[in-house]
């Protein structure tokens, strides 16, 4: 039997918001309740995946209701899934809407409201296939809810997260060829299109939808039922889903901002589920036996970013001299509490396209001094930004200011505000901490490192691999492609401007009776967050 909605039990004020794939961050503001108590081919699409498991997850039993502690957005939450920032916002879509791809563990686009997608011969156009689906009303999903979401997203008069992902796609030209069926027009050729049906917020909404936060239509695997913005989500299970209905009877999102509100929360049995725990609480608790805990891993990468159009590090003899004082393993066990693995200077381990034949970089002090003195840039001194917006920040910088003296190198660290710190790194400073979550490579090259890229922190610009990007984009065999973006990634390792050291752990708490987690899906992607998929044993 589940708890009413309306019985609540209220902790401290929140200070803290969890934050997605690009990185980012604010603080949030008002009070946070947690509620309720214990109830009981390489171009076309590729098959759907599930959610993988712990060992001993058992045979899934149907009923009862989860809640699941996030950190929120105060009273400015909605659930218009074309808004949302944060992981709370990406978690109550994805509970309530689909998306036509997702992302798999590996960052390779794998289908959901999409049953197949195929390319024309110059890869300019994709014809897309709709499965047979249902919004909670029982209307049919069709190729006009696709153009209109799209279309929606694509305003230029709206702050929506994922208009930029969809700028390759002319949305004047694409047009529905059938009730299930749309064609896509693209601006250039794009190998790489299924990663835009896939991309954050891309959530498929009704034809003309345009108020959410009262009574949201949907096709996700739940329904809703009511919605406290800042404070709590209700969804029912959505029966007739078309991957199958949910086990759970109801799930509820609590918000907690505090990540030592929702341990406390999840240790006292007021929820199953706590999102984004600190590397020292998880090995606090991962060995006490009273609750579990999940690390999804490769979910962050942890870097320092040089300015590649500014001294020093417009000289790629200084960026090698930095790539070699780095001691990543320091770093990791510094940083992260060990809770991670070490990086290689490049973005997206384990995922497609990884250029994982490179040799791992080690440090190499004496080989950094004698760098820095061809490069004149003996005893230098550099300015490192950093701040507490994100865990491990200020502790990463504190360690390489210690490695980089033994290279005779001078780091003066500087607190930045959590505030504007994203903001403020883009385009100032000369060299800066910095995170980026789980995406494809081929989006973290568009977004962070062509000459145009609007988020590209280290000011990478090389016509050379602007060019590759092009090629790579233009040829549909996966080998070939695969061998083009490896070119780029040994370019970016040999003289590139991010000092990639390390790859965290994201960490989840559940409680012992909480199965089905899945265990080997890095945070955005598609198994993270599945709630249609866990079960109460």
């Amino acid at each position: 039997m589940t708890a009413s909605a309306d019985r609540q039990t209220y902790f401290p004020g929140l200070r803290r918001r969890g934050f997605l794939a690009a990185a980012g961050g604010a603080a949030g503001l008002g009070a946070l309740t947690l509620a309720g108590c214990s109830g009981g081919a390489d171009t076309r699409a590729s098959s759907d995946t599930g959610a993988s498991t712990g060992k001993g997850a058992g045979t899934p039993r149907r009923g009862g209701r989860v809640r699941a502690a996030f950190a929120g957005g105060g009273a400015s939450e909605t659930l218009d899934p074309h808004l949302g920032n944060l992981f709370a916002d990406a978690a109550r879509s994805k509970a309530l809407f689909d998306k036509l791809a997702d992302y798999g563990a590996d960052l390779s686009a794998v289908p959901r409201l999409a049953r197949t997608w195929e390319p024309n011969a110059g890869l300019d156009r994709w014809t897309v296939t709709l499965r047979q689906a249902e919004f909670h009303d029982g209307k049919p999903v069709t190729a006009a809810d696709v153009l209109y979401s799209y279309r929606r997203i694509a305003d230029p008069d709206k702050a929506y997260r994922a208009r930029a992902s969809l700028e390759p796609v002319d949305l004047k030209a694409s047009r529905a060829t059938g009730e299930r069926t749309v064609e896509f027009v693209l601006k250039r050729p794009t190998a790489e299109f299924p990663n835009v049906l896939a991309a954050f917020g891309t959530y498929i909404v009704q034809d003309g939808a345009a108020e959410f936060d009262r009574a949201p239509i949907g096709s996700g695997p739940f329904r809703f039922v009511s919605f406290s913005p800042g404070r709590s989500t209700v969804l029912r299970r959505n029966d007739t889903h078309w991957d199958g209905a949910p086990h759970l009877d109801e799930l509820e999102f609590l918000v907690a901002n505090e990540e030592s509100a929702r341990i406390n929360a999840l240790l006292g049995g007021q929820i199953e589920y706590a999102h984004e725990l600190a590397p020292a609480t998880g090995r606090a608790h991962e060995k006490a036996g009273g609750i579990e805990i999940v690390r999804l891993r490769n979910s962050a990468m942890q870097a320092f970013a040089m300015k590649t159009d500014r001294p020093p590090f417009d000289d790629p003899r200084v960026r090698e001299a930095f790539f070699l004082i780095a001691d990543r393993q320091e770093l990791v066990n510094g940083a992260l509490s060990g809770a991670g693995e070490t990086g290689n200077d490049l973005f997206g381990k384990g995922y497609e396209y990884y250029a994982d034949e490179l040799p791992q970089r080690e440090q190499d002090i004496g080989r950094a001094r004698r760098l820095l003195r061809q490069a004149g840039a003996e005893g230098m001194k550099v300015t490192l930004d950093t701040s507490a917006v994100a865990a491990g920040f200020t502790e990463a910088a504190g360690i390489f200011r210690d490695q980089a003296a033994r290279a005779g190198v001078t780091v003066d660290v500087r607190m930045g505000s959590k505030d504007s710190y994203w903001k403020d790194i883009l385009d100032s400073g000369t060299l800066c901490c910095y995170r980026s979550g789980a995406m494809p490579i081929e989006s973290h090259i568009s977004q962070r490192l062509l000459t145009d890229s609007t988020t590209n922190a280290t000011k990478w610009q090389d016509a050379n691999f602007d060019a590759l990007y092009r090629q790579a984009q233009s040829t549909r065999d996966t080998t070939a492609r695969a061998a083009l973006y490896g070119r780029m990634q040994r370019q970016l390792h040999s003289e590139g401007g991010f000092l990639v050291w390390g790859f965290g752990d994201w960490i989840l708490g559940t409680a012992r009776s909480l199965r089905g987690v899945a265990r080997e899906a890095p945070a955005n992607t598609l198994d993270w967050a599945r709630f249609d998929k866990v079960w109460l044993a």
